[in-house]
């Protein structure tokens, strides 16, 4: 029979029910500070931490279960010798330890907390009872989390196997080492500064779903979410669950819309837009956006920066779409998609949890960097050919930058209106890129168009290509040491072109 159950908690959901359960099976119920209270309260017999070791708490709380009397009844192997060790300094073995953490990660997330705040709640017992007991499954229950004090009753009512006690035990490991990796990277931030990259770099996820599977079907993959996070997406409808691919395209889909003000549509396929536009209105964007690459479009993912309607989804027609993505989407239309576009998955997009870091594996480590959140700002353009942009097309050569930012290296966006009409994306030379979106726009569309290049020109032959498409003006960051060659080809081609000062690679 379990001899002591040791209660020391924060967060006190469902504690009274659970120690019922526990009082129930024959353990006696110490608790220290605010928990013996609460279980007092309730009117259960408890024994208070200082009963036991004799010592009252100290420090205004900071010290009350670190003791001999406490540490040595949970760390004792349940051999004759540590038992007997026990037993000869009248120290009763504890068997059940029941603890979770002072509310660091929530108490540092509150607007104006000082330094001093967020120290006081750094708990010290706490993480120390929760390692020796991890430490010591071999004979003690570690019970972390609230969620699992129903099955730990049962666990302990059928003899508390060594694999049931194992998995509490992981659990708390991964319970202090998540409260230990939020108070590093907090006291990092109060050393290096917020807007450095850390020298160390603590990362804590933990799953959210496991995927059907990988990028392939012989690789694994899963959905993992930083902790005190959830991903910033909602499945609202579909027959089928979201897949590795879906999900990479859905973020990548999400991001570009967001960029505009105005009402904007993207339609993505494989990470990159075939098409995105901005207007007064959704349907208007969906239309042009459509436009840029029907063919392509077939299977994407639509994303947009407005509520989706039932006018909108009737807009889409036959088109079949792997998902949309909006910030809301009326009944209306989750119903006609569920009847009329069953395999259409439909995700609510909350834009919660938007990356500080842009995080990539590497063999032995991670390549890591700030993410690209730089918005076109035409007032810090220099122009660098005879002819400057007209209005219009400073307007639409902004909206191409964006878009450009956006495409996989090497990228090259025709626009026009303020969408695109064609897009040239991951080629290993830019002049290759611009035959992409040339061909991609067609003649017709490309005549009158503006260029955006994700980095400069190293020679004045991709320019050569885009005038011989009709393109009129021309934005790219410039840093080439034949700038002057291409800005003397644009000025003989009658081109308007800018410096933005800015590259935009995405690889």
């Amino acid at each position: 029979m379990a001899n002591r159950a040791l209660i020391s908690v924060w967060d006190k959901t469902g504690l009274i029910d659970f120690a019922r359960g526990l009082a129930a099976l024959g353990l006696e119920l110490v608790a220290s500070g605010g928990s013996a209270k609460a279980l007092a309260d309730a009117g259960l017999a408890v024994t208070q931490v200082d009963d036991i070791t004799g010592h009252p708490e100290i420090l205004g709380g900071r010290v009350k279960t670190l003791h001999p009397v406490v540490h040595g009844g949970i760390l004792a192997r349940p051999t004759p010798e540590h038992l007997g060790e026990l037993a000869s300094h009248g120290i009763v073995p504890i068997d059940v330890v029941v603890c979770n953490l002072y509310p660091f990660q929530a108490t540092i997330s509150k607007p104006g907390i000082t330094e001093l705040e967020a120290i006081e709640q750094i708990d010290i017992g706490g993480v120390t009872l929760l390692r020796a007991a991890a430490k010591n499954h071999e004979r003690v229950a570690i019970v972390c989390d609230p969620a699992d004090y129903s099955a730990v009753l049962e666990g302990l009512k059928g003899g508390a196997d060594d694999a049931f006690r194992k998995r509490l035990a992981l659990k708390a490991f991964q319970h202090t080492a998540t409260y230990d990796t939020a108070i590093s990277s907090w006291l990092q931030t109060r050393i290096e500064g917020e807007q450095d990259l850390p020298n160390v770099l603590a990362l804590r996820v933990t799953k959210v779903s496991s995927l059907r599977y990988g990028e392939n079907s012989h690789q694994q993959g899963a959905v993992y979410a930083f902790e005190g996070q959830k991903p910033g997406f909602e499945l609202l409808g579909g027959d089928k669950e979201l897949s590795y691919n879906n999900v990479a395209d859905l973020e990548a889909a999400w991001a570009m819309p967001q960029e505009f003000d105005r009402p904007a549509v993207a339609i993505i396929k494989h990470m990159n837009p075939s098409g995105l536009a901005v207007a007064d209105d959704l349907i208007t964007a969906f239309d042009r956006a459509l436009a840029c690459d029907p063919i392509s479009a077939f299977g994407g993912i639509i994303a947009t920066n407005r509520p989706v309607d039932l006018a909108f989804v009737e807009r889409l027609g036959k088109l079949f779409v792997e998902v949309i993505a909006a910030p809301d989407v009326s009944p209306d239309a989750l119903a006609f998609l569920a009847e009329k576009k069953k395999n259409c998955r439909v995700v609510r997009c909350t834009g919660e949890g938007k990356p500080t870091l842009v995080v990539s594996a590497i063999h032995g480590g991670l390549l890591v960097q700030t993410p690209d959140d730089l918005k076109a700002t035409p007032s810090t353009w220099r122009v660098v050919t005879q002819r400057a942009p007209t209005p219009a097309e400073l307007a639409d050569l902004a909206f191409a930058e964006i878009a450009c930012k956006h495409v996989k290296s090497n990228a090259i966006v025709f626009a026009k209106g303020e969408a695109t009409v064609g897009v040239g994306s991951g080629q290993m030379n830019r002049a290759d890129s611009v035959r992409i979106g040339a061909f991609r726009a067609g003649v017709e569309r490309s005549s009158g168009s503006v260029l955006a290049s994700d980095a400069f020109f190293p020679f004045a032959d991709g320019l050569e290509e885009a005038a011989k498409a009709g393109i009129t003006a021309v934005c790219q960051p410039g840093g080439s040491v034949r700038d002057d060659e291409v800005i003397a080809a644009a000025d003989r081609l009658g081109l308007a072109m800018v410096f933005t000062g800015v590259r935009h690679f995405r690889h």
